[in-house]
Formats: C-alpha cells, structure tokens, sequence
C-alpha cells in the first residue's frame, strides 16, 4: 500500500477509538495533511506526510511512518507514525491541583465558598 484514507489511518493508529470517529474528526475540520486542513474523511495519506490533529485539548503533530491492512495491537500503532512534538511539550504545563490533606475533616463554609469560586461555580453554596 502507498497511501491510506485519512479516517483509517487514525483508527489504526489508535488516535481515535473509532472510525466514525475519525470521520468525523476529519469532515469537522480538525486535521490537517502537511499543514493544509482537510474536510473530507476519504483524504489519502502517504508515507512522509505530516498530520496534525487537534483532539479535546491537545494537538498531536505526526509523521506517518507505514499502513496498517487491519486495526491492531498499541505496539503495532506505534510503528505506524512517528511524535514530532518534543517530549517537555507534550506533558504541557501542570495545572495547580485543589486537594485538600487527607484526614482534613468536611469543609467549612468558608472553604466550600473559596472552592466553589476557584472551580469557577456560583458562590450561593
């Protein structure tokens, strides 16, 4: 094989958990091949193409490597693409955790108002 549908190929490499999915991933304008966006599940792509893909609050920049003939193991998706984002990016930045020390007890009042603010809910708690 020398190129593949887009919509396949992210099935096969695992990026979506269905093909429908990735159909629509594609036809909603979230991929782009070598920089252009696509609209069109039926797209091909060849080996050496960059794809980006914009999921939830991430976006994965991929080369794809090979084709894949039937959707396999996460160890064969692997082989099929190549992460282009260096390692530090990928992680993102930490986002500042609201726990609270285990053993604390219930919240006061106080602290569920401060909680309810920081999460970005209405302070009438």
């Amino acid at each position: 094989m020398d190129r593949q549908r887009i919509d396949k190929w992210l099935w096969h490499a695992r990026l979506v958990r269905t093909r429908s999915a990735a159909a629509a991933l594609a036809a909603a304008g979230h991929v782009r091949i070598n920089g252009l966006r696509i609209d069109a599940p039926s797209r091909a792509v060849r080996p050496g193409d960059v794809v980006t893909v914009a999921l939830d609050r991430t976006v994965r920049v991929l080369k794809v490597l090979g084709f894949a003939e039937r959707r396999g193991s996460a160890a064969d998706a692997r082989v099929l693409c190549e992460d282009l984002e260096p390692r530090s990016e990928r992680a993102g930045p930490a986002a500042p955790l609201a726990r609270r020390a285990a053993g604390a007890g219930r919240p006061t009042k106080h602290e569920r108002r401060a909680m309810s603010r920081f999460i970005g809910g209405d302070d009438e708690v």
